[in-house]
């Protein structure tokens, strides 16, 4: 953001900061979300490459199109164990799967 605006939105009353100031999180809880929405996006940009629709997806690994959808969003409802089952089952790697939480 820049300054000047920052300074704006302070002078009217408004704060200004990251999200996990706003939400009081511990840096492990904000590293585990970043990490989650790494595999989400990893995960969408794979099955896409994949030339996989979400349904098509969904019946690969025996769920639903919604889920896969909210697994792309990076959803709380969505387990870490759930983004790394189906990142295996499009054939990522170890490393594939390294590269994806790597920050």
């Amino acid at each position: 953001m820049k300054q000047s605006k920052r300074k704006k939105l302070e002078t009217k009353g408004w704060k200004v900061g990251a999200a996990a100031d706003f939400l009081n999180l511990t840096p492990e809880e904000e590293l585990f979300i970043d990490m989650k929405i790494s595999l989400s996006r990893s995960l969408k940009e794979l099955r896409i490459r994949k030339r996989l629709n979400q349904v098509d997806f969904a019946k690969l690994i025996k769920s639903s199109q919604s889920r896969v959808a909210k697994m792309e969003a990076g959803s709380a409802s969505v387990s870490f164990d759930l983004l790394i089952k189906s990142l295996l089952a499009l054939g990522a790697s170890e490393k594939d799967l390294a590269k994806a939480i790597r920050l």
